[in-house]
């Protein structure tokens, strides 16, 4: 269950580094943006998973011995994408730059955005022994409260701390993958 705990933060780092983004822009109504984040983005990075951990299920059956490098080879790109992306500096900004107003299309479509990486490390779940509506209830439950802080933090710091949190779920997510290739 740890490692659904630790891949729980990592995959919530992605929201919550665009909901720093968020909060750094909107200057009012910061908990009603912050609510608005945690639900959109909890329930999408609860949802994906889901999906991807029913999809590995089908699929198990016909690369059964393959699948932990399935799944190292999954978390290794997702996580490069969060390294790069945490050094290129333009976390979601082709999205979310100059809102004005933070509309549900506009956070639907985030809420989207940061949690196509999560469909895909959905399939790791598949190696776990553990319940799979559990975990992404965890994962949803863990980007719910981190986006939530996120809206406050940005308000607070500006968008300084986007990068390292993008930086620590893809070393994370990397180091899952690694973990699941070798230890499988």
């Amino acid at each position: 269950m740890i490692e659904v705990v630790i891949l729980a933060l990592a995959l919530s780092m992605d929201a919550f580094a665009v909901s720093i983004g968020l909060g750094a822009k909107r200057t009012h109504n910061r908990t009603s943006l912050a609510i608005k984040a945690g639900l959109y983005f909890g329930f999408f990075q609860g949802v994906m998973p889901l999906i991807g951990y029913f999809g590995g299920k089908e699929v198990l059956g016909w690369v059964g011995a393959y699948a932990p490098w399935i799944a190292f080879v999954l978390l290794l790109l997702i996580g490069s994408k969060m390294l790069y992306e945490s050094f290129s500096g333009d976390i979601e900004k082709n999205i979310e730059t100059d809102i004005v107003r933070i509309t549900h299309k506009v956070m639907l479509v985030l809420a989207i955005a940061t949690s196509i990486d999560a469909l895909a490390a959905g399939f790791s779940l598949t190696l776990l022994d553990v319940n799979s509506f559990v975990a992404c209830t965890l994962i949803g439950l863990t980007t719910l409260v981190f986006s939530g802080i996120g809206v406050f933090v940005g308000a607070r710091s500006g968008t300084w701390l986007e990068s390292k949190a993008e930086l620590f779920g893809g070393i994370v997510l990397i180091l899952i993958g690694f973990k699941l290739l070798f230890f499988y």
